[in-house]
């Protein structure tokens, strides 16, 4: 039997949400999903549940940079998407080893704050990624908060989108999309460095959009190892996200996170354990 052909593969450094919904969880889940290998480098583990983050504890930047020197020992990353960093150190560790393993891709969702709970990067982090990671950022999928804060404009409606793109841009992020899922028309804003344009999108009326900004990052991630070229993966990567929130359950108290596997779950064959076999 000949070897099967590997997929594409890619590197994910992120936070654990113990919850699933969101960090590494949801990454893995959509790697999977859509037919890629995923490797993951922790940064942090979180103590959340779907209503609240209660807890962060930021690994030591010595066991963080020992997990990505021994991943790359054994396959080099091509494709790397970067999450939740925690601090400073974390985020130095990160550009290092960005610039000396020089990956073709990566995608940065610079995640600074829980949706319900406290700052997931402090001050002095986020100094360093705007002046570290953003330079070694082939793209990054800020939403509106994150993107006024690293630019340091207001970012609030979809006219202010494109100045605050073109602001990270002059900050060193060579492609910029800034997600635009809480305006009351659901659109995101890329912008290639030259040219701003949008990525429409509908809204999906669901409470149930635990990790959706993971998801759509990691997504992009996947299509891009997959040689999907810009915007067309960033295209394919919403309309993924649209069709988990569509598929989106409750799990918990609070909001749910996406389904996933919402395709295995559309061609599952009802079978009965108990039923007796046809032969």
């Amino acid at each position: 039997m000949p070897t099967p052909t590997p997929p594409p593969h890619v590197l994910i450094i992120a936070g654990l949400d113990p919850g699933g919904g969101a960090g590494l969880a949801a990454d893995l889940k959509t790697l999977a999903a859509l037919g890629c290998y995923g490797r993951a480098a922790v940064t942090a583990i979180t103590v959340q549940n779907s209503r609240e983050v209660r807890g962060i504890s930021v690994l030591d930047a010595k066991l963080f940079q020992d997990q990505l020197n021994c991943l790359a020992d054994d396959f080099p990353p091509l494709v790397i998407k970067i999450g939740m960093l925690g601090n400073a150190a974390i985020v130095e560790q990160v550009a290092r080893f960005l610039e000396r393993v020089q990956p073709e891709q990566v995608v940065l969702d610079p995640v600074l704050a829980a949706s319900a709970g406290p700052e997931l990067l402090d001050e002095k982090g986020k100094a360093t990624l705007r002046r570290r990671l953003l330079p070694l950022a082939g793209i990054i999928t800020p939403n509106l908060a994150e993107a006024a804060a690293l630019s340091g404009l207001p970012v609030g409606t979809a006219e202010q989108m494109e100045p605050a793109a073109r602001a990270l841009h002059r900050l060193g992020a060579r492609q910029v999309i800034i997600t635009g899922g809480h305006l009351e028309k659901p659109q995101d804003l890329y912008f290639d460095g030259e040219i701003a344009s949008w990525l429409g999108g509908e809204r999906v009326r669901t409470p149930h959009t635990h990790g959706a900004g993971c998801t759509f990052s990691t997504a992009l991630a996947a299509y891009l190892a997959m040689r999907k070229p810009m915007p067309d993966a960033a295209v394919l990567a919403k309309a993924y996200v649209m069709a988990a929130l569509r598929h989106a359950y409750p799990m918990g108290q609070g909001p749910g996170p996406l389904n996933h596997f919402f395709r295995l779950n559309e061609n599952r064959i009802n079978f009965d354990p108990a039923a007796p076999e046809d032969h």
